[in-house]
């Protein structure tokens, strides 16, 4: 088999790289500096340049490139590039892959359940997205329809809508582990807030059993366990064996973040559940909260 994946330099991208490498199956990156190794591709999705000659003969593309959401205060032109690097990207590949002669079987390609917005009820891929002035929802919609040529030129398309995703080293955990680890950790905010998570073990898992299964549209890839940020934290600090007295006020928050992006990111609810994955039968290998911390910060 041959994979190719954009966003390989990622979190996601570098520990699905590793898993199938470990398999013995042959992966390639689509990279934007010019390429350093056999398996790097380049394109640069800002320009539009894309050989799709390069394209031909993969099994299965994951697509996960994009600006990062959280990296830096939004601004609008920020926001205008985090949308940009989306919906360009995914419209370049899309189309790329719907003009070559040997298509892939599967366009797995990213999206987030900022698509659902901010709701306390739980939500499935049944549900629509959020009200049309929800920025993150806004990107997930456009994303997600950029790959309309490569579905339909008949390549079976699949949306990550992935949840948070725990690892020891990245992410929203990655950023919460210092001051937790110092005895300094505790609830953002009033702790109210829903987070829907994913430990990075099961992302990977999640996605390759989407190449595998025939499967297509979105897919919550989030743990069928949703908690809110006061238990989440209350238990990190169990596993950390660290007290958790501390709180952090949202205006503080907002002072460091911006008060868009600290609302985006930290204070919208997200009670997602994963009905498509389970009901294909994929199992969770961590699917509660705590199961899901010990593993992950004991790699």
């Amino acid at each position: 088999m041959r994979v190719l994946i954009t966003g390989s330099s990622g979190l996601i991208g570098r520990a699905l790289t590793r898993s199938l490498e470990s398999d013995g199956i042959e992966v390639f990156s689509l990279v934007r500096r010019p390429p350093t190794e056999d398996s790097e591709l380049q394109w640069d999705p800002a320009s539009g340049a894309l050989d799709a000659d390069d394209l031909e003969g993969f099994d299965a593309v994951v697509h996960l490139a994009g600006a990062g959401i959280g990296d830096r205060r939004w601004s609008e032109r920020r926001k205008q590039t985090i949308l940009d690097s989306r919906v360009d990207g995914t419209r370049l590949l899309a189309e790329a892959l719907a003009s070559v002669k040997d298509k892939p079987a599967v366009l797995i390609s990213g999206s987030a359940i900022g698509f659902y917005g901010n709701r306390d009820e739980p939500v499935t891929e049944a549900d629509g997205p959020a009200d049309p002035s929800d920025f993150l929802s806004e990107i997930c919609v456009a994303w997600e329809l950029a790959a309309t040529p490569a579905e339909a030129a008949g390549i079976r398309t699949v949306f990550l809508r992935t949840g948070i995703v725990l690892a020891a080293k990245g992410g929203a955990l990655g950023k919460l582990l210092l001051p937790f680890r110092v005895g300094f950790g505790g609830k953002l905010g009033s702790g109210d807030t829903w987070w829907s998570w994913i430990s990075i073990d099961d992302e990977v898992r999640a996605i390759r059993h989407l190449i595998d299964t025939p499967i297509s549209g979105p897919v919550n890839l989030t743990a069928p366990a949703p908690v809110r940020n006061a238990e989440l934290t209350k238990t990190l600090g169990r596993v950390l064996r660290r007290p958790t007295f501390f709180a952090v006020p949202r205006f503080a928050l907002e002072l460091i973040l911006g008060k868009e992006l600290a609302a985006a990111l930290l204070f919208t609810s997200a009670r997602v559940l994963p009905a498509k994955l389970e009901e294909s039968g994929f199992e969770f290998r961590h699917p509660d909260i705590e199961a899901a911390l010990r593993s992950v910060l004991s790699s």
